[in-house]
């Protein structure tokens, strides 16, 4: 029996949901590299260190801003800052806030993670991508935005966000 409510984004859902599945099983394993194991959510944290080195964010603004809970994040740092891939600050003055960033050994990690994995990972996704047009592109975007913006789960049980206009 076909589910009404998915109508034509049956596929669309099904895609998301066995991607989200199979991430799901890889995102805190340590499969990568030579040198030093890392695991997706490792390289994600570094990657947008190295994306956002112009900008000066605090440990949760950058939780947020990957969604991850903030007690996780201090963990994955903390694992991050062992293996030498990022470094911890703290603001003269303000000893409260710590401010992450990549290692010259940390950018090495990446730029091996992009050479060996993310190339291959992403290239046929691109390549379908590529005819997209921008507009198009950014509604795709949105849509999955959506999902993430609408249910955040707390204690196993989904709270719905709705807009306050």
């Amino acid at each position: 029996m076909e589910l009404e409510w998915l109508g034509r984004y049956r596929k669309l859902v099904n895609s998301l949901i066995r991607f989200s599945n199979n991430y799901a099983l890889t995102l805190n394993k340590e499969l990568m590299g030579e040198e030093v194991k890392y695991s997706f959510v490792q390289i994600q944290v570094i990657e947008y260190l190295i994306e956002n080195e112009d900008h000066v964010f605090n440990m949760s603004e950058i939780a947020k801003a990957l969604g991850i809970s903030s007690s996780s994040f201090t963990k994955l740092t903390k694992k991050l800052a062992d293996k030498g891939l990022l470094q911890k600050y703290h603001v003269k003055g303000n000893k409260k806030d710590i401010i992450i960033q990549a290692t010259p050994f940390g950018r090495n990690i990446y730029n091996e993670y992009t050479e060996r994995y993310a190339k291959r990972i992403f290239q046929e996704m691109f390549e379908i991508g590529d005819n997209l047009k921008d507009s198009e592109l950014n509604m795709f975007t949105q849509m999955i935005d959506s999902l993430y913006e609408r249910v955040i789960w707390k204690d196993g049980e989904p709270i719905i966000l709705v807009a306050i206009d």
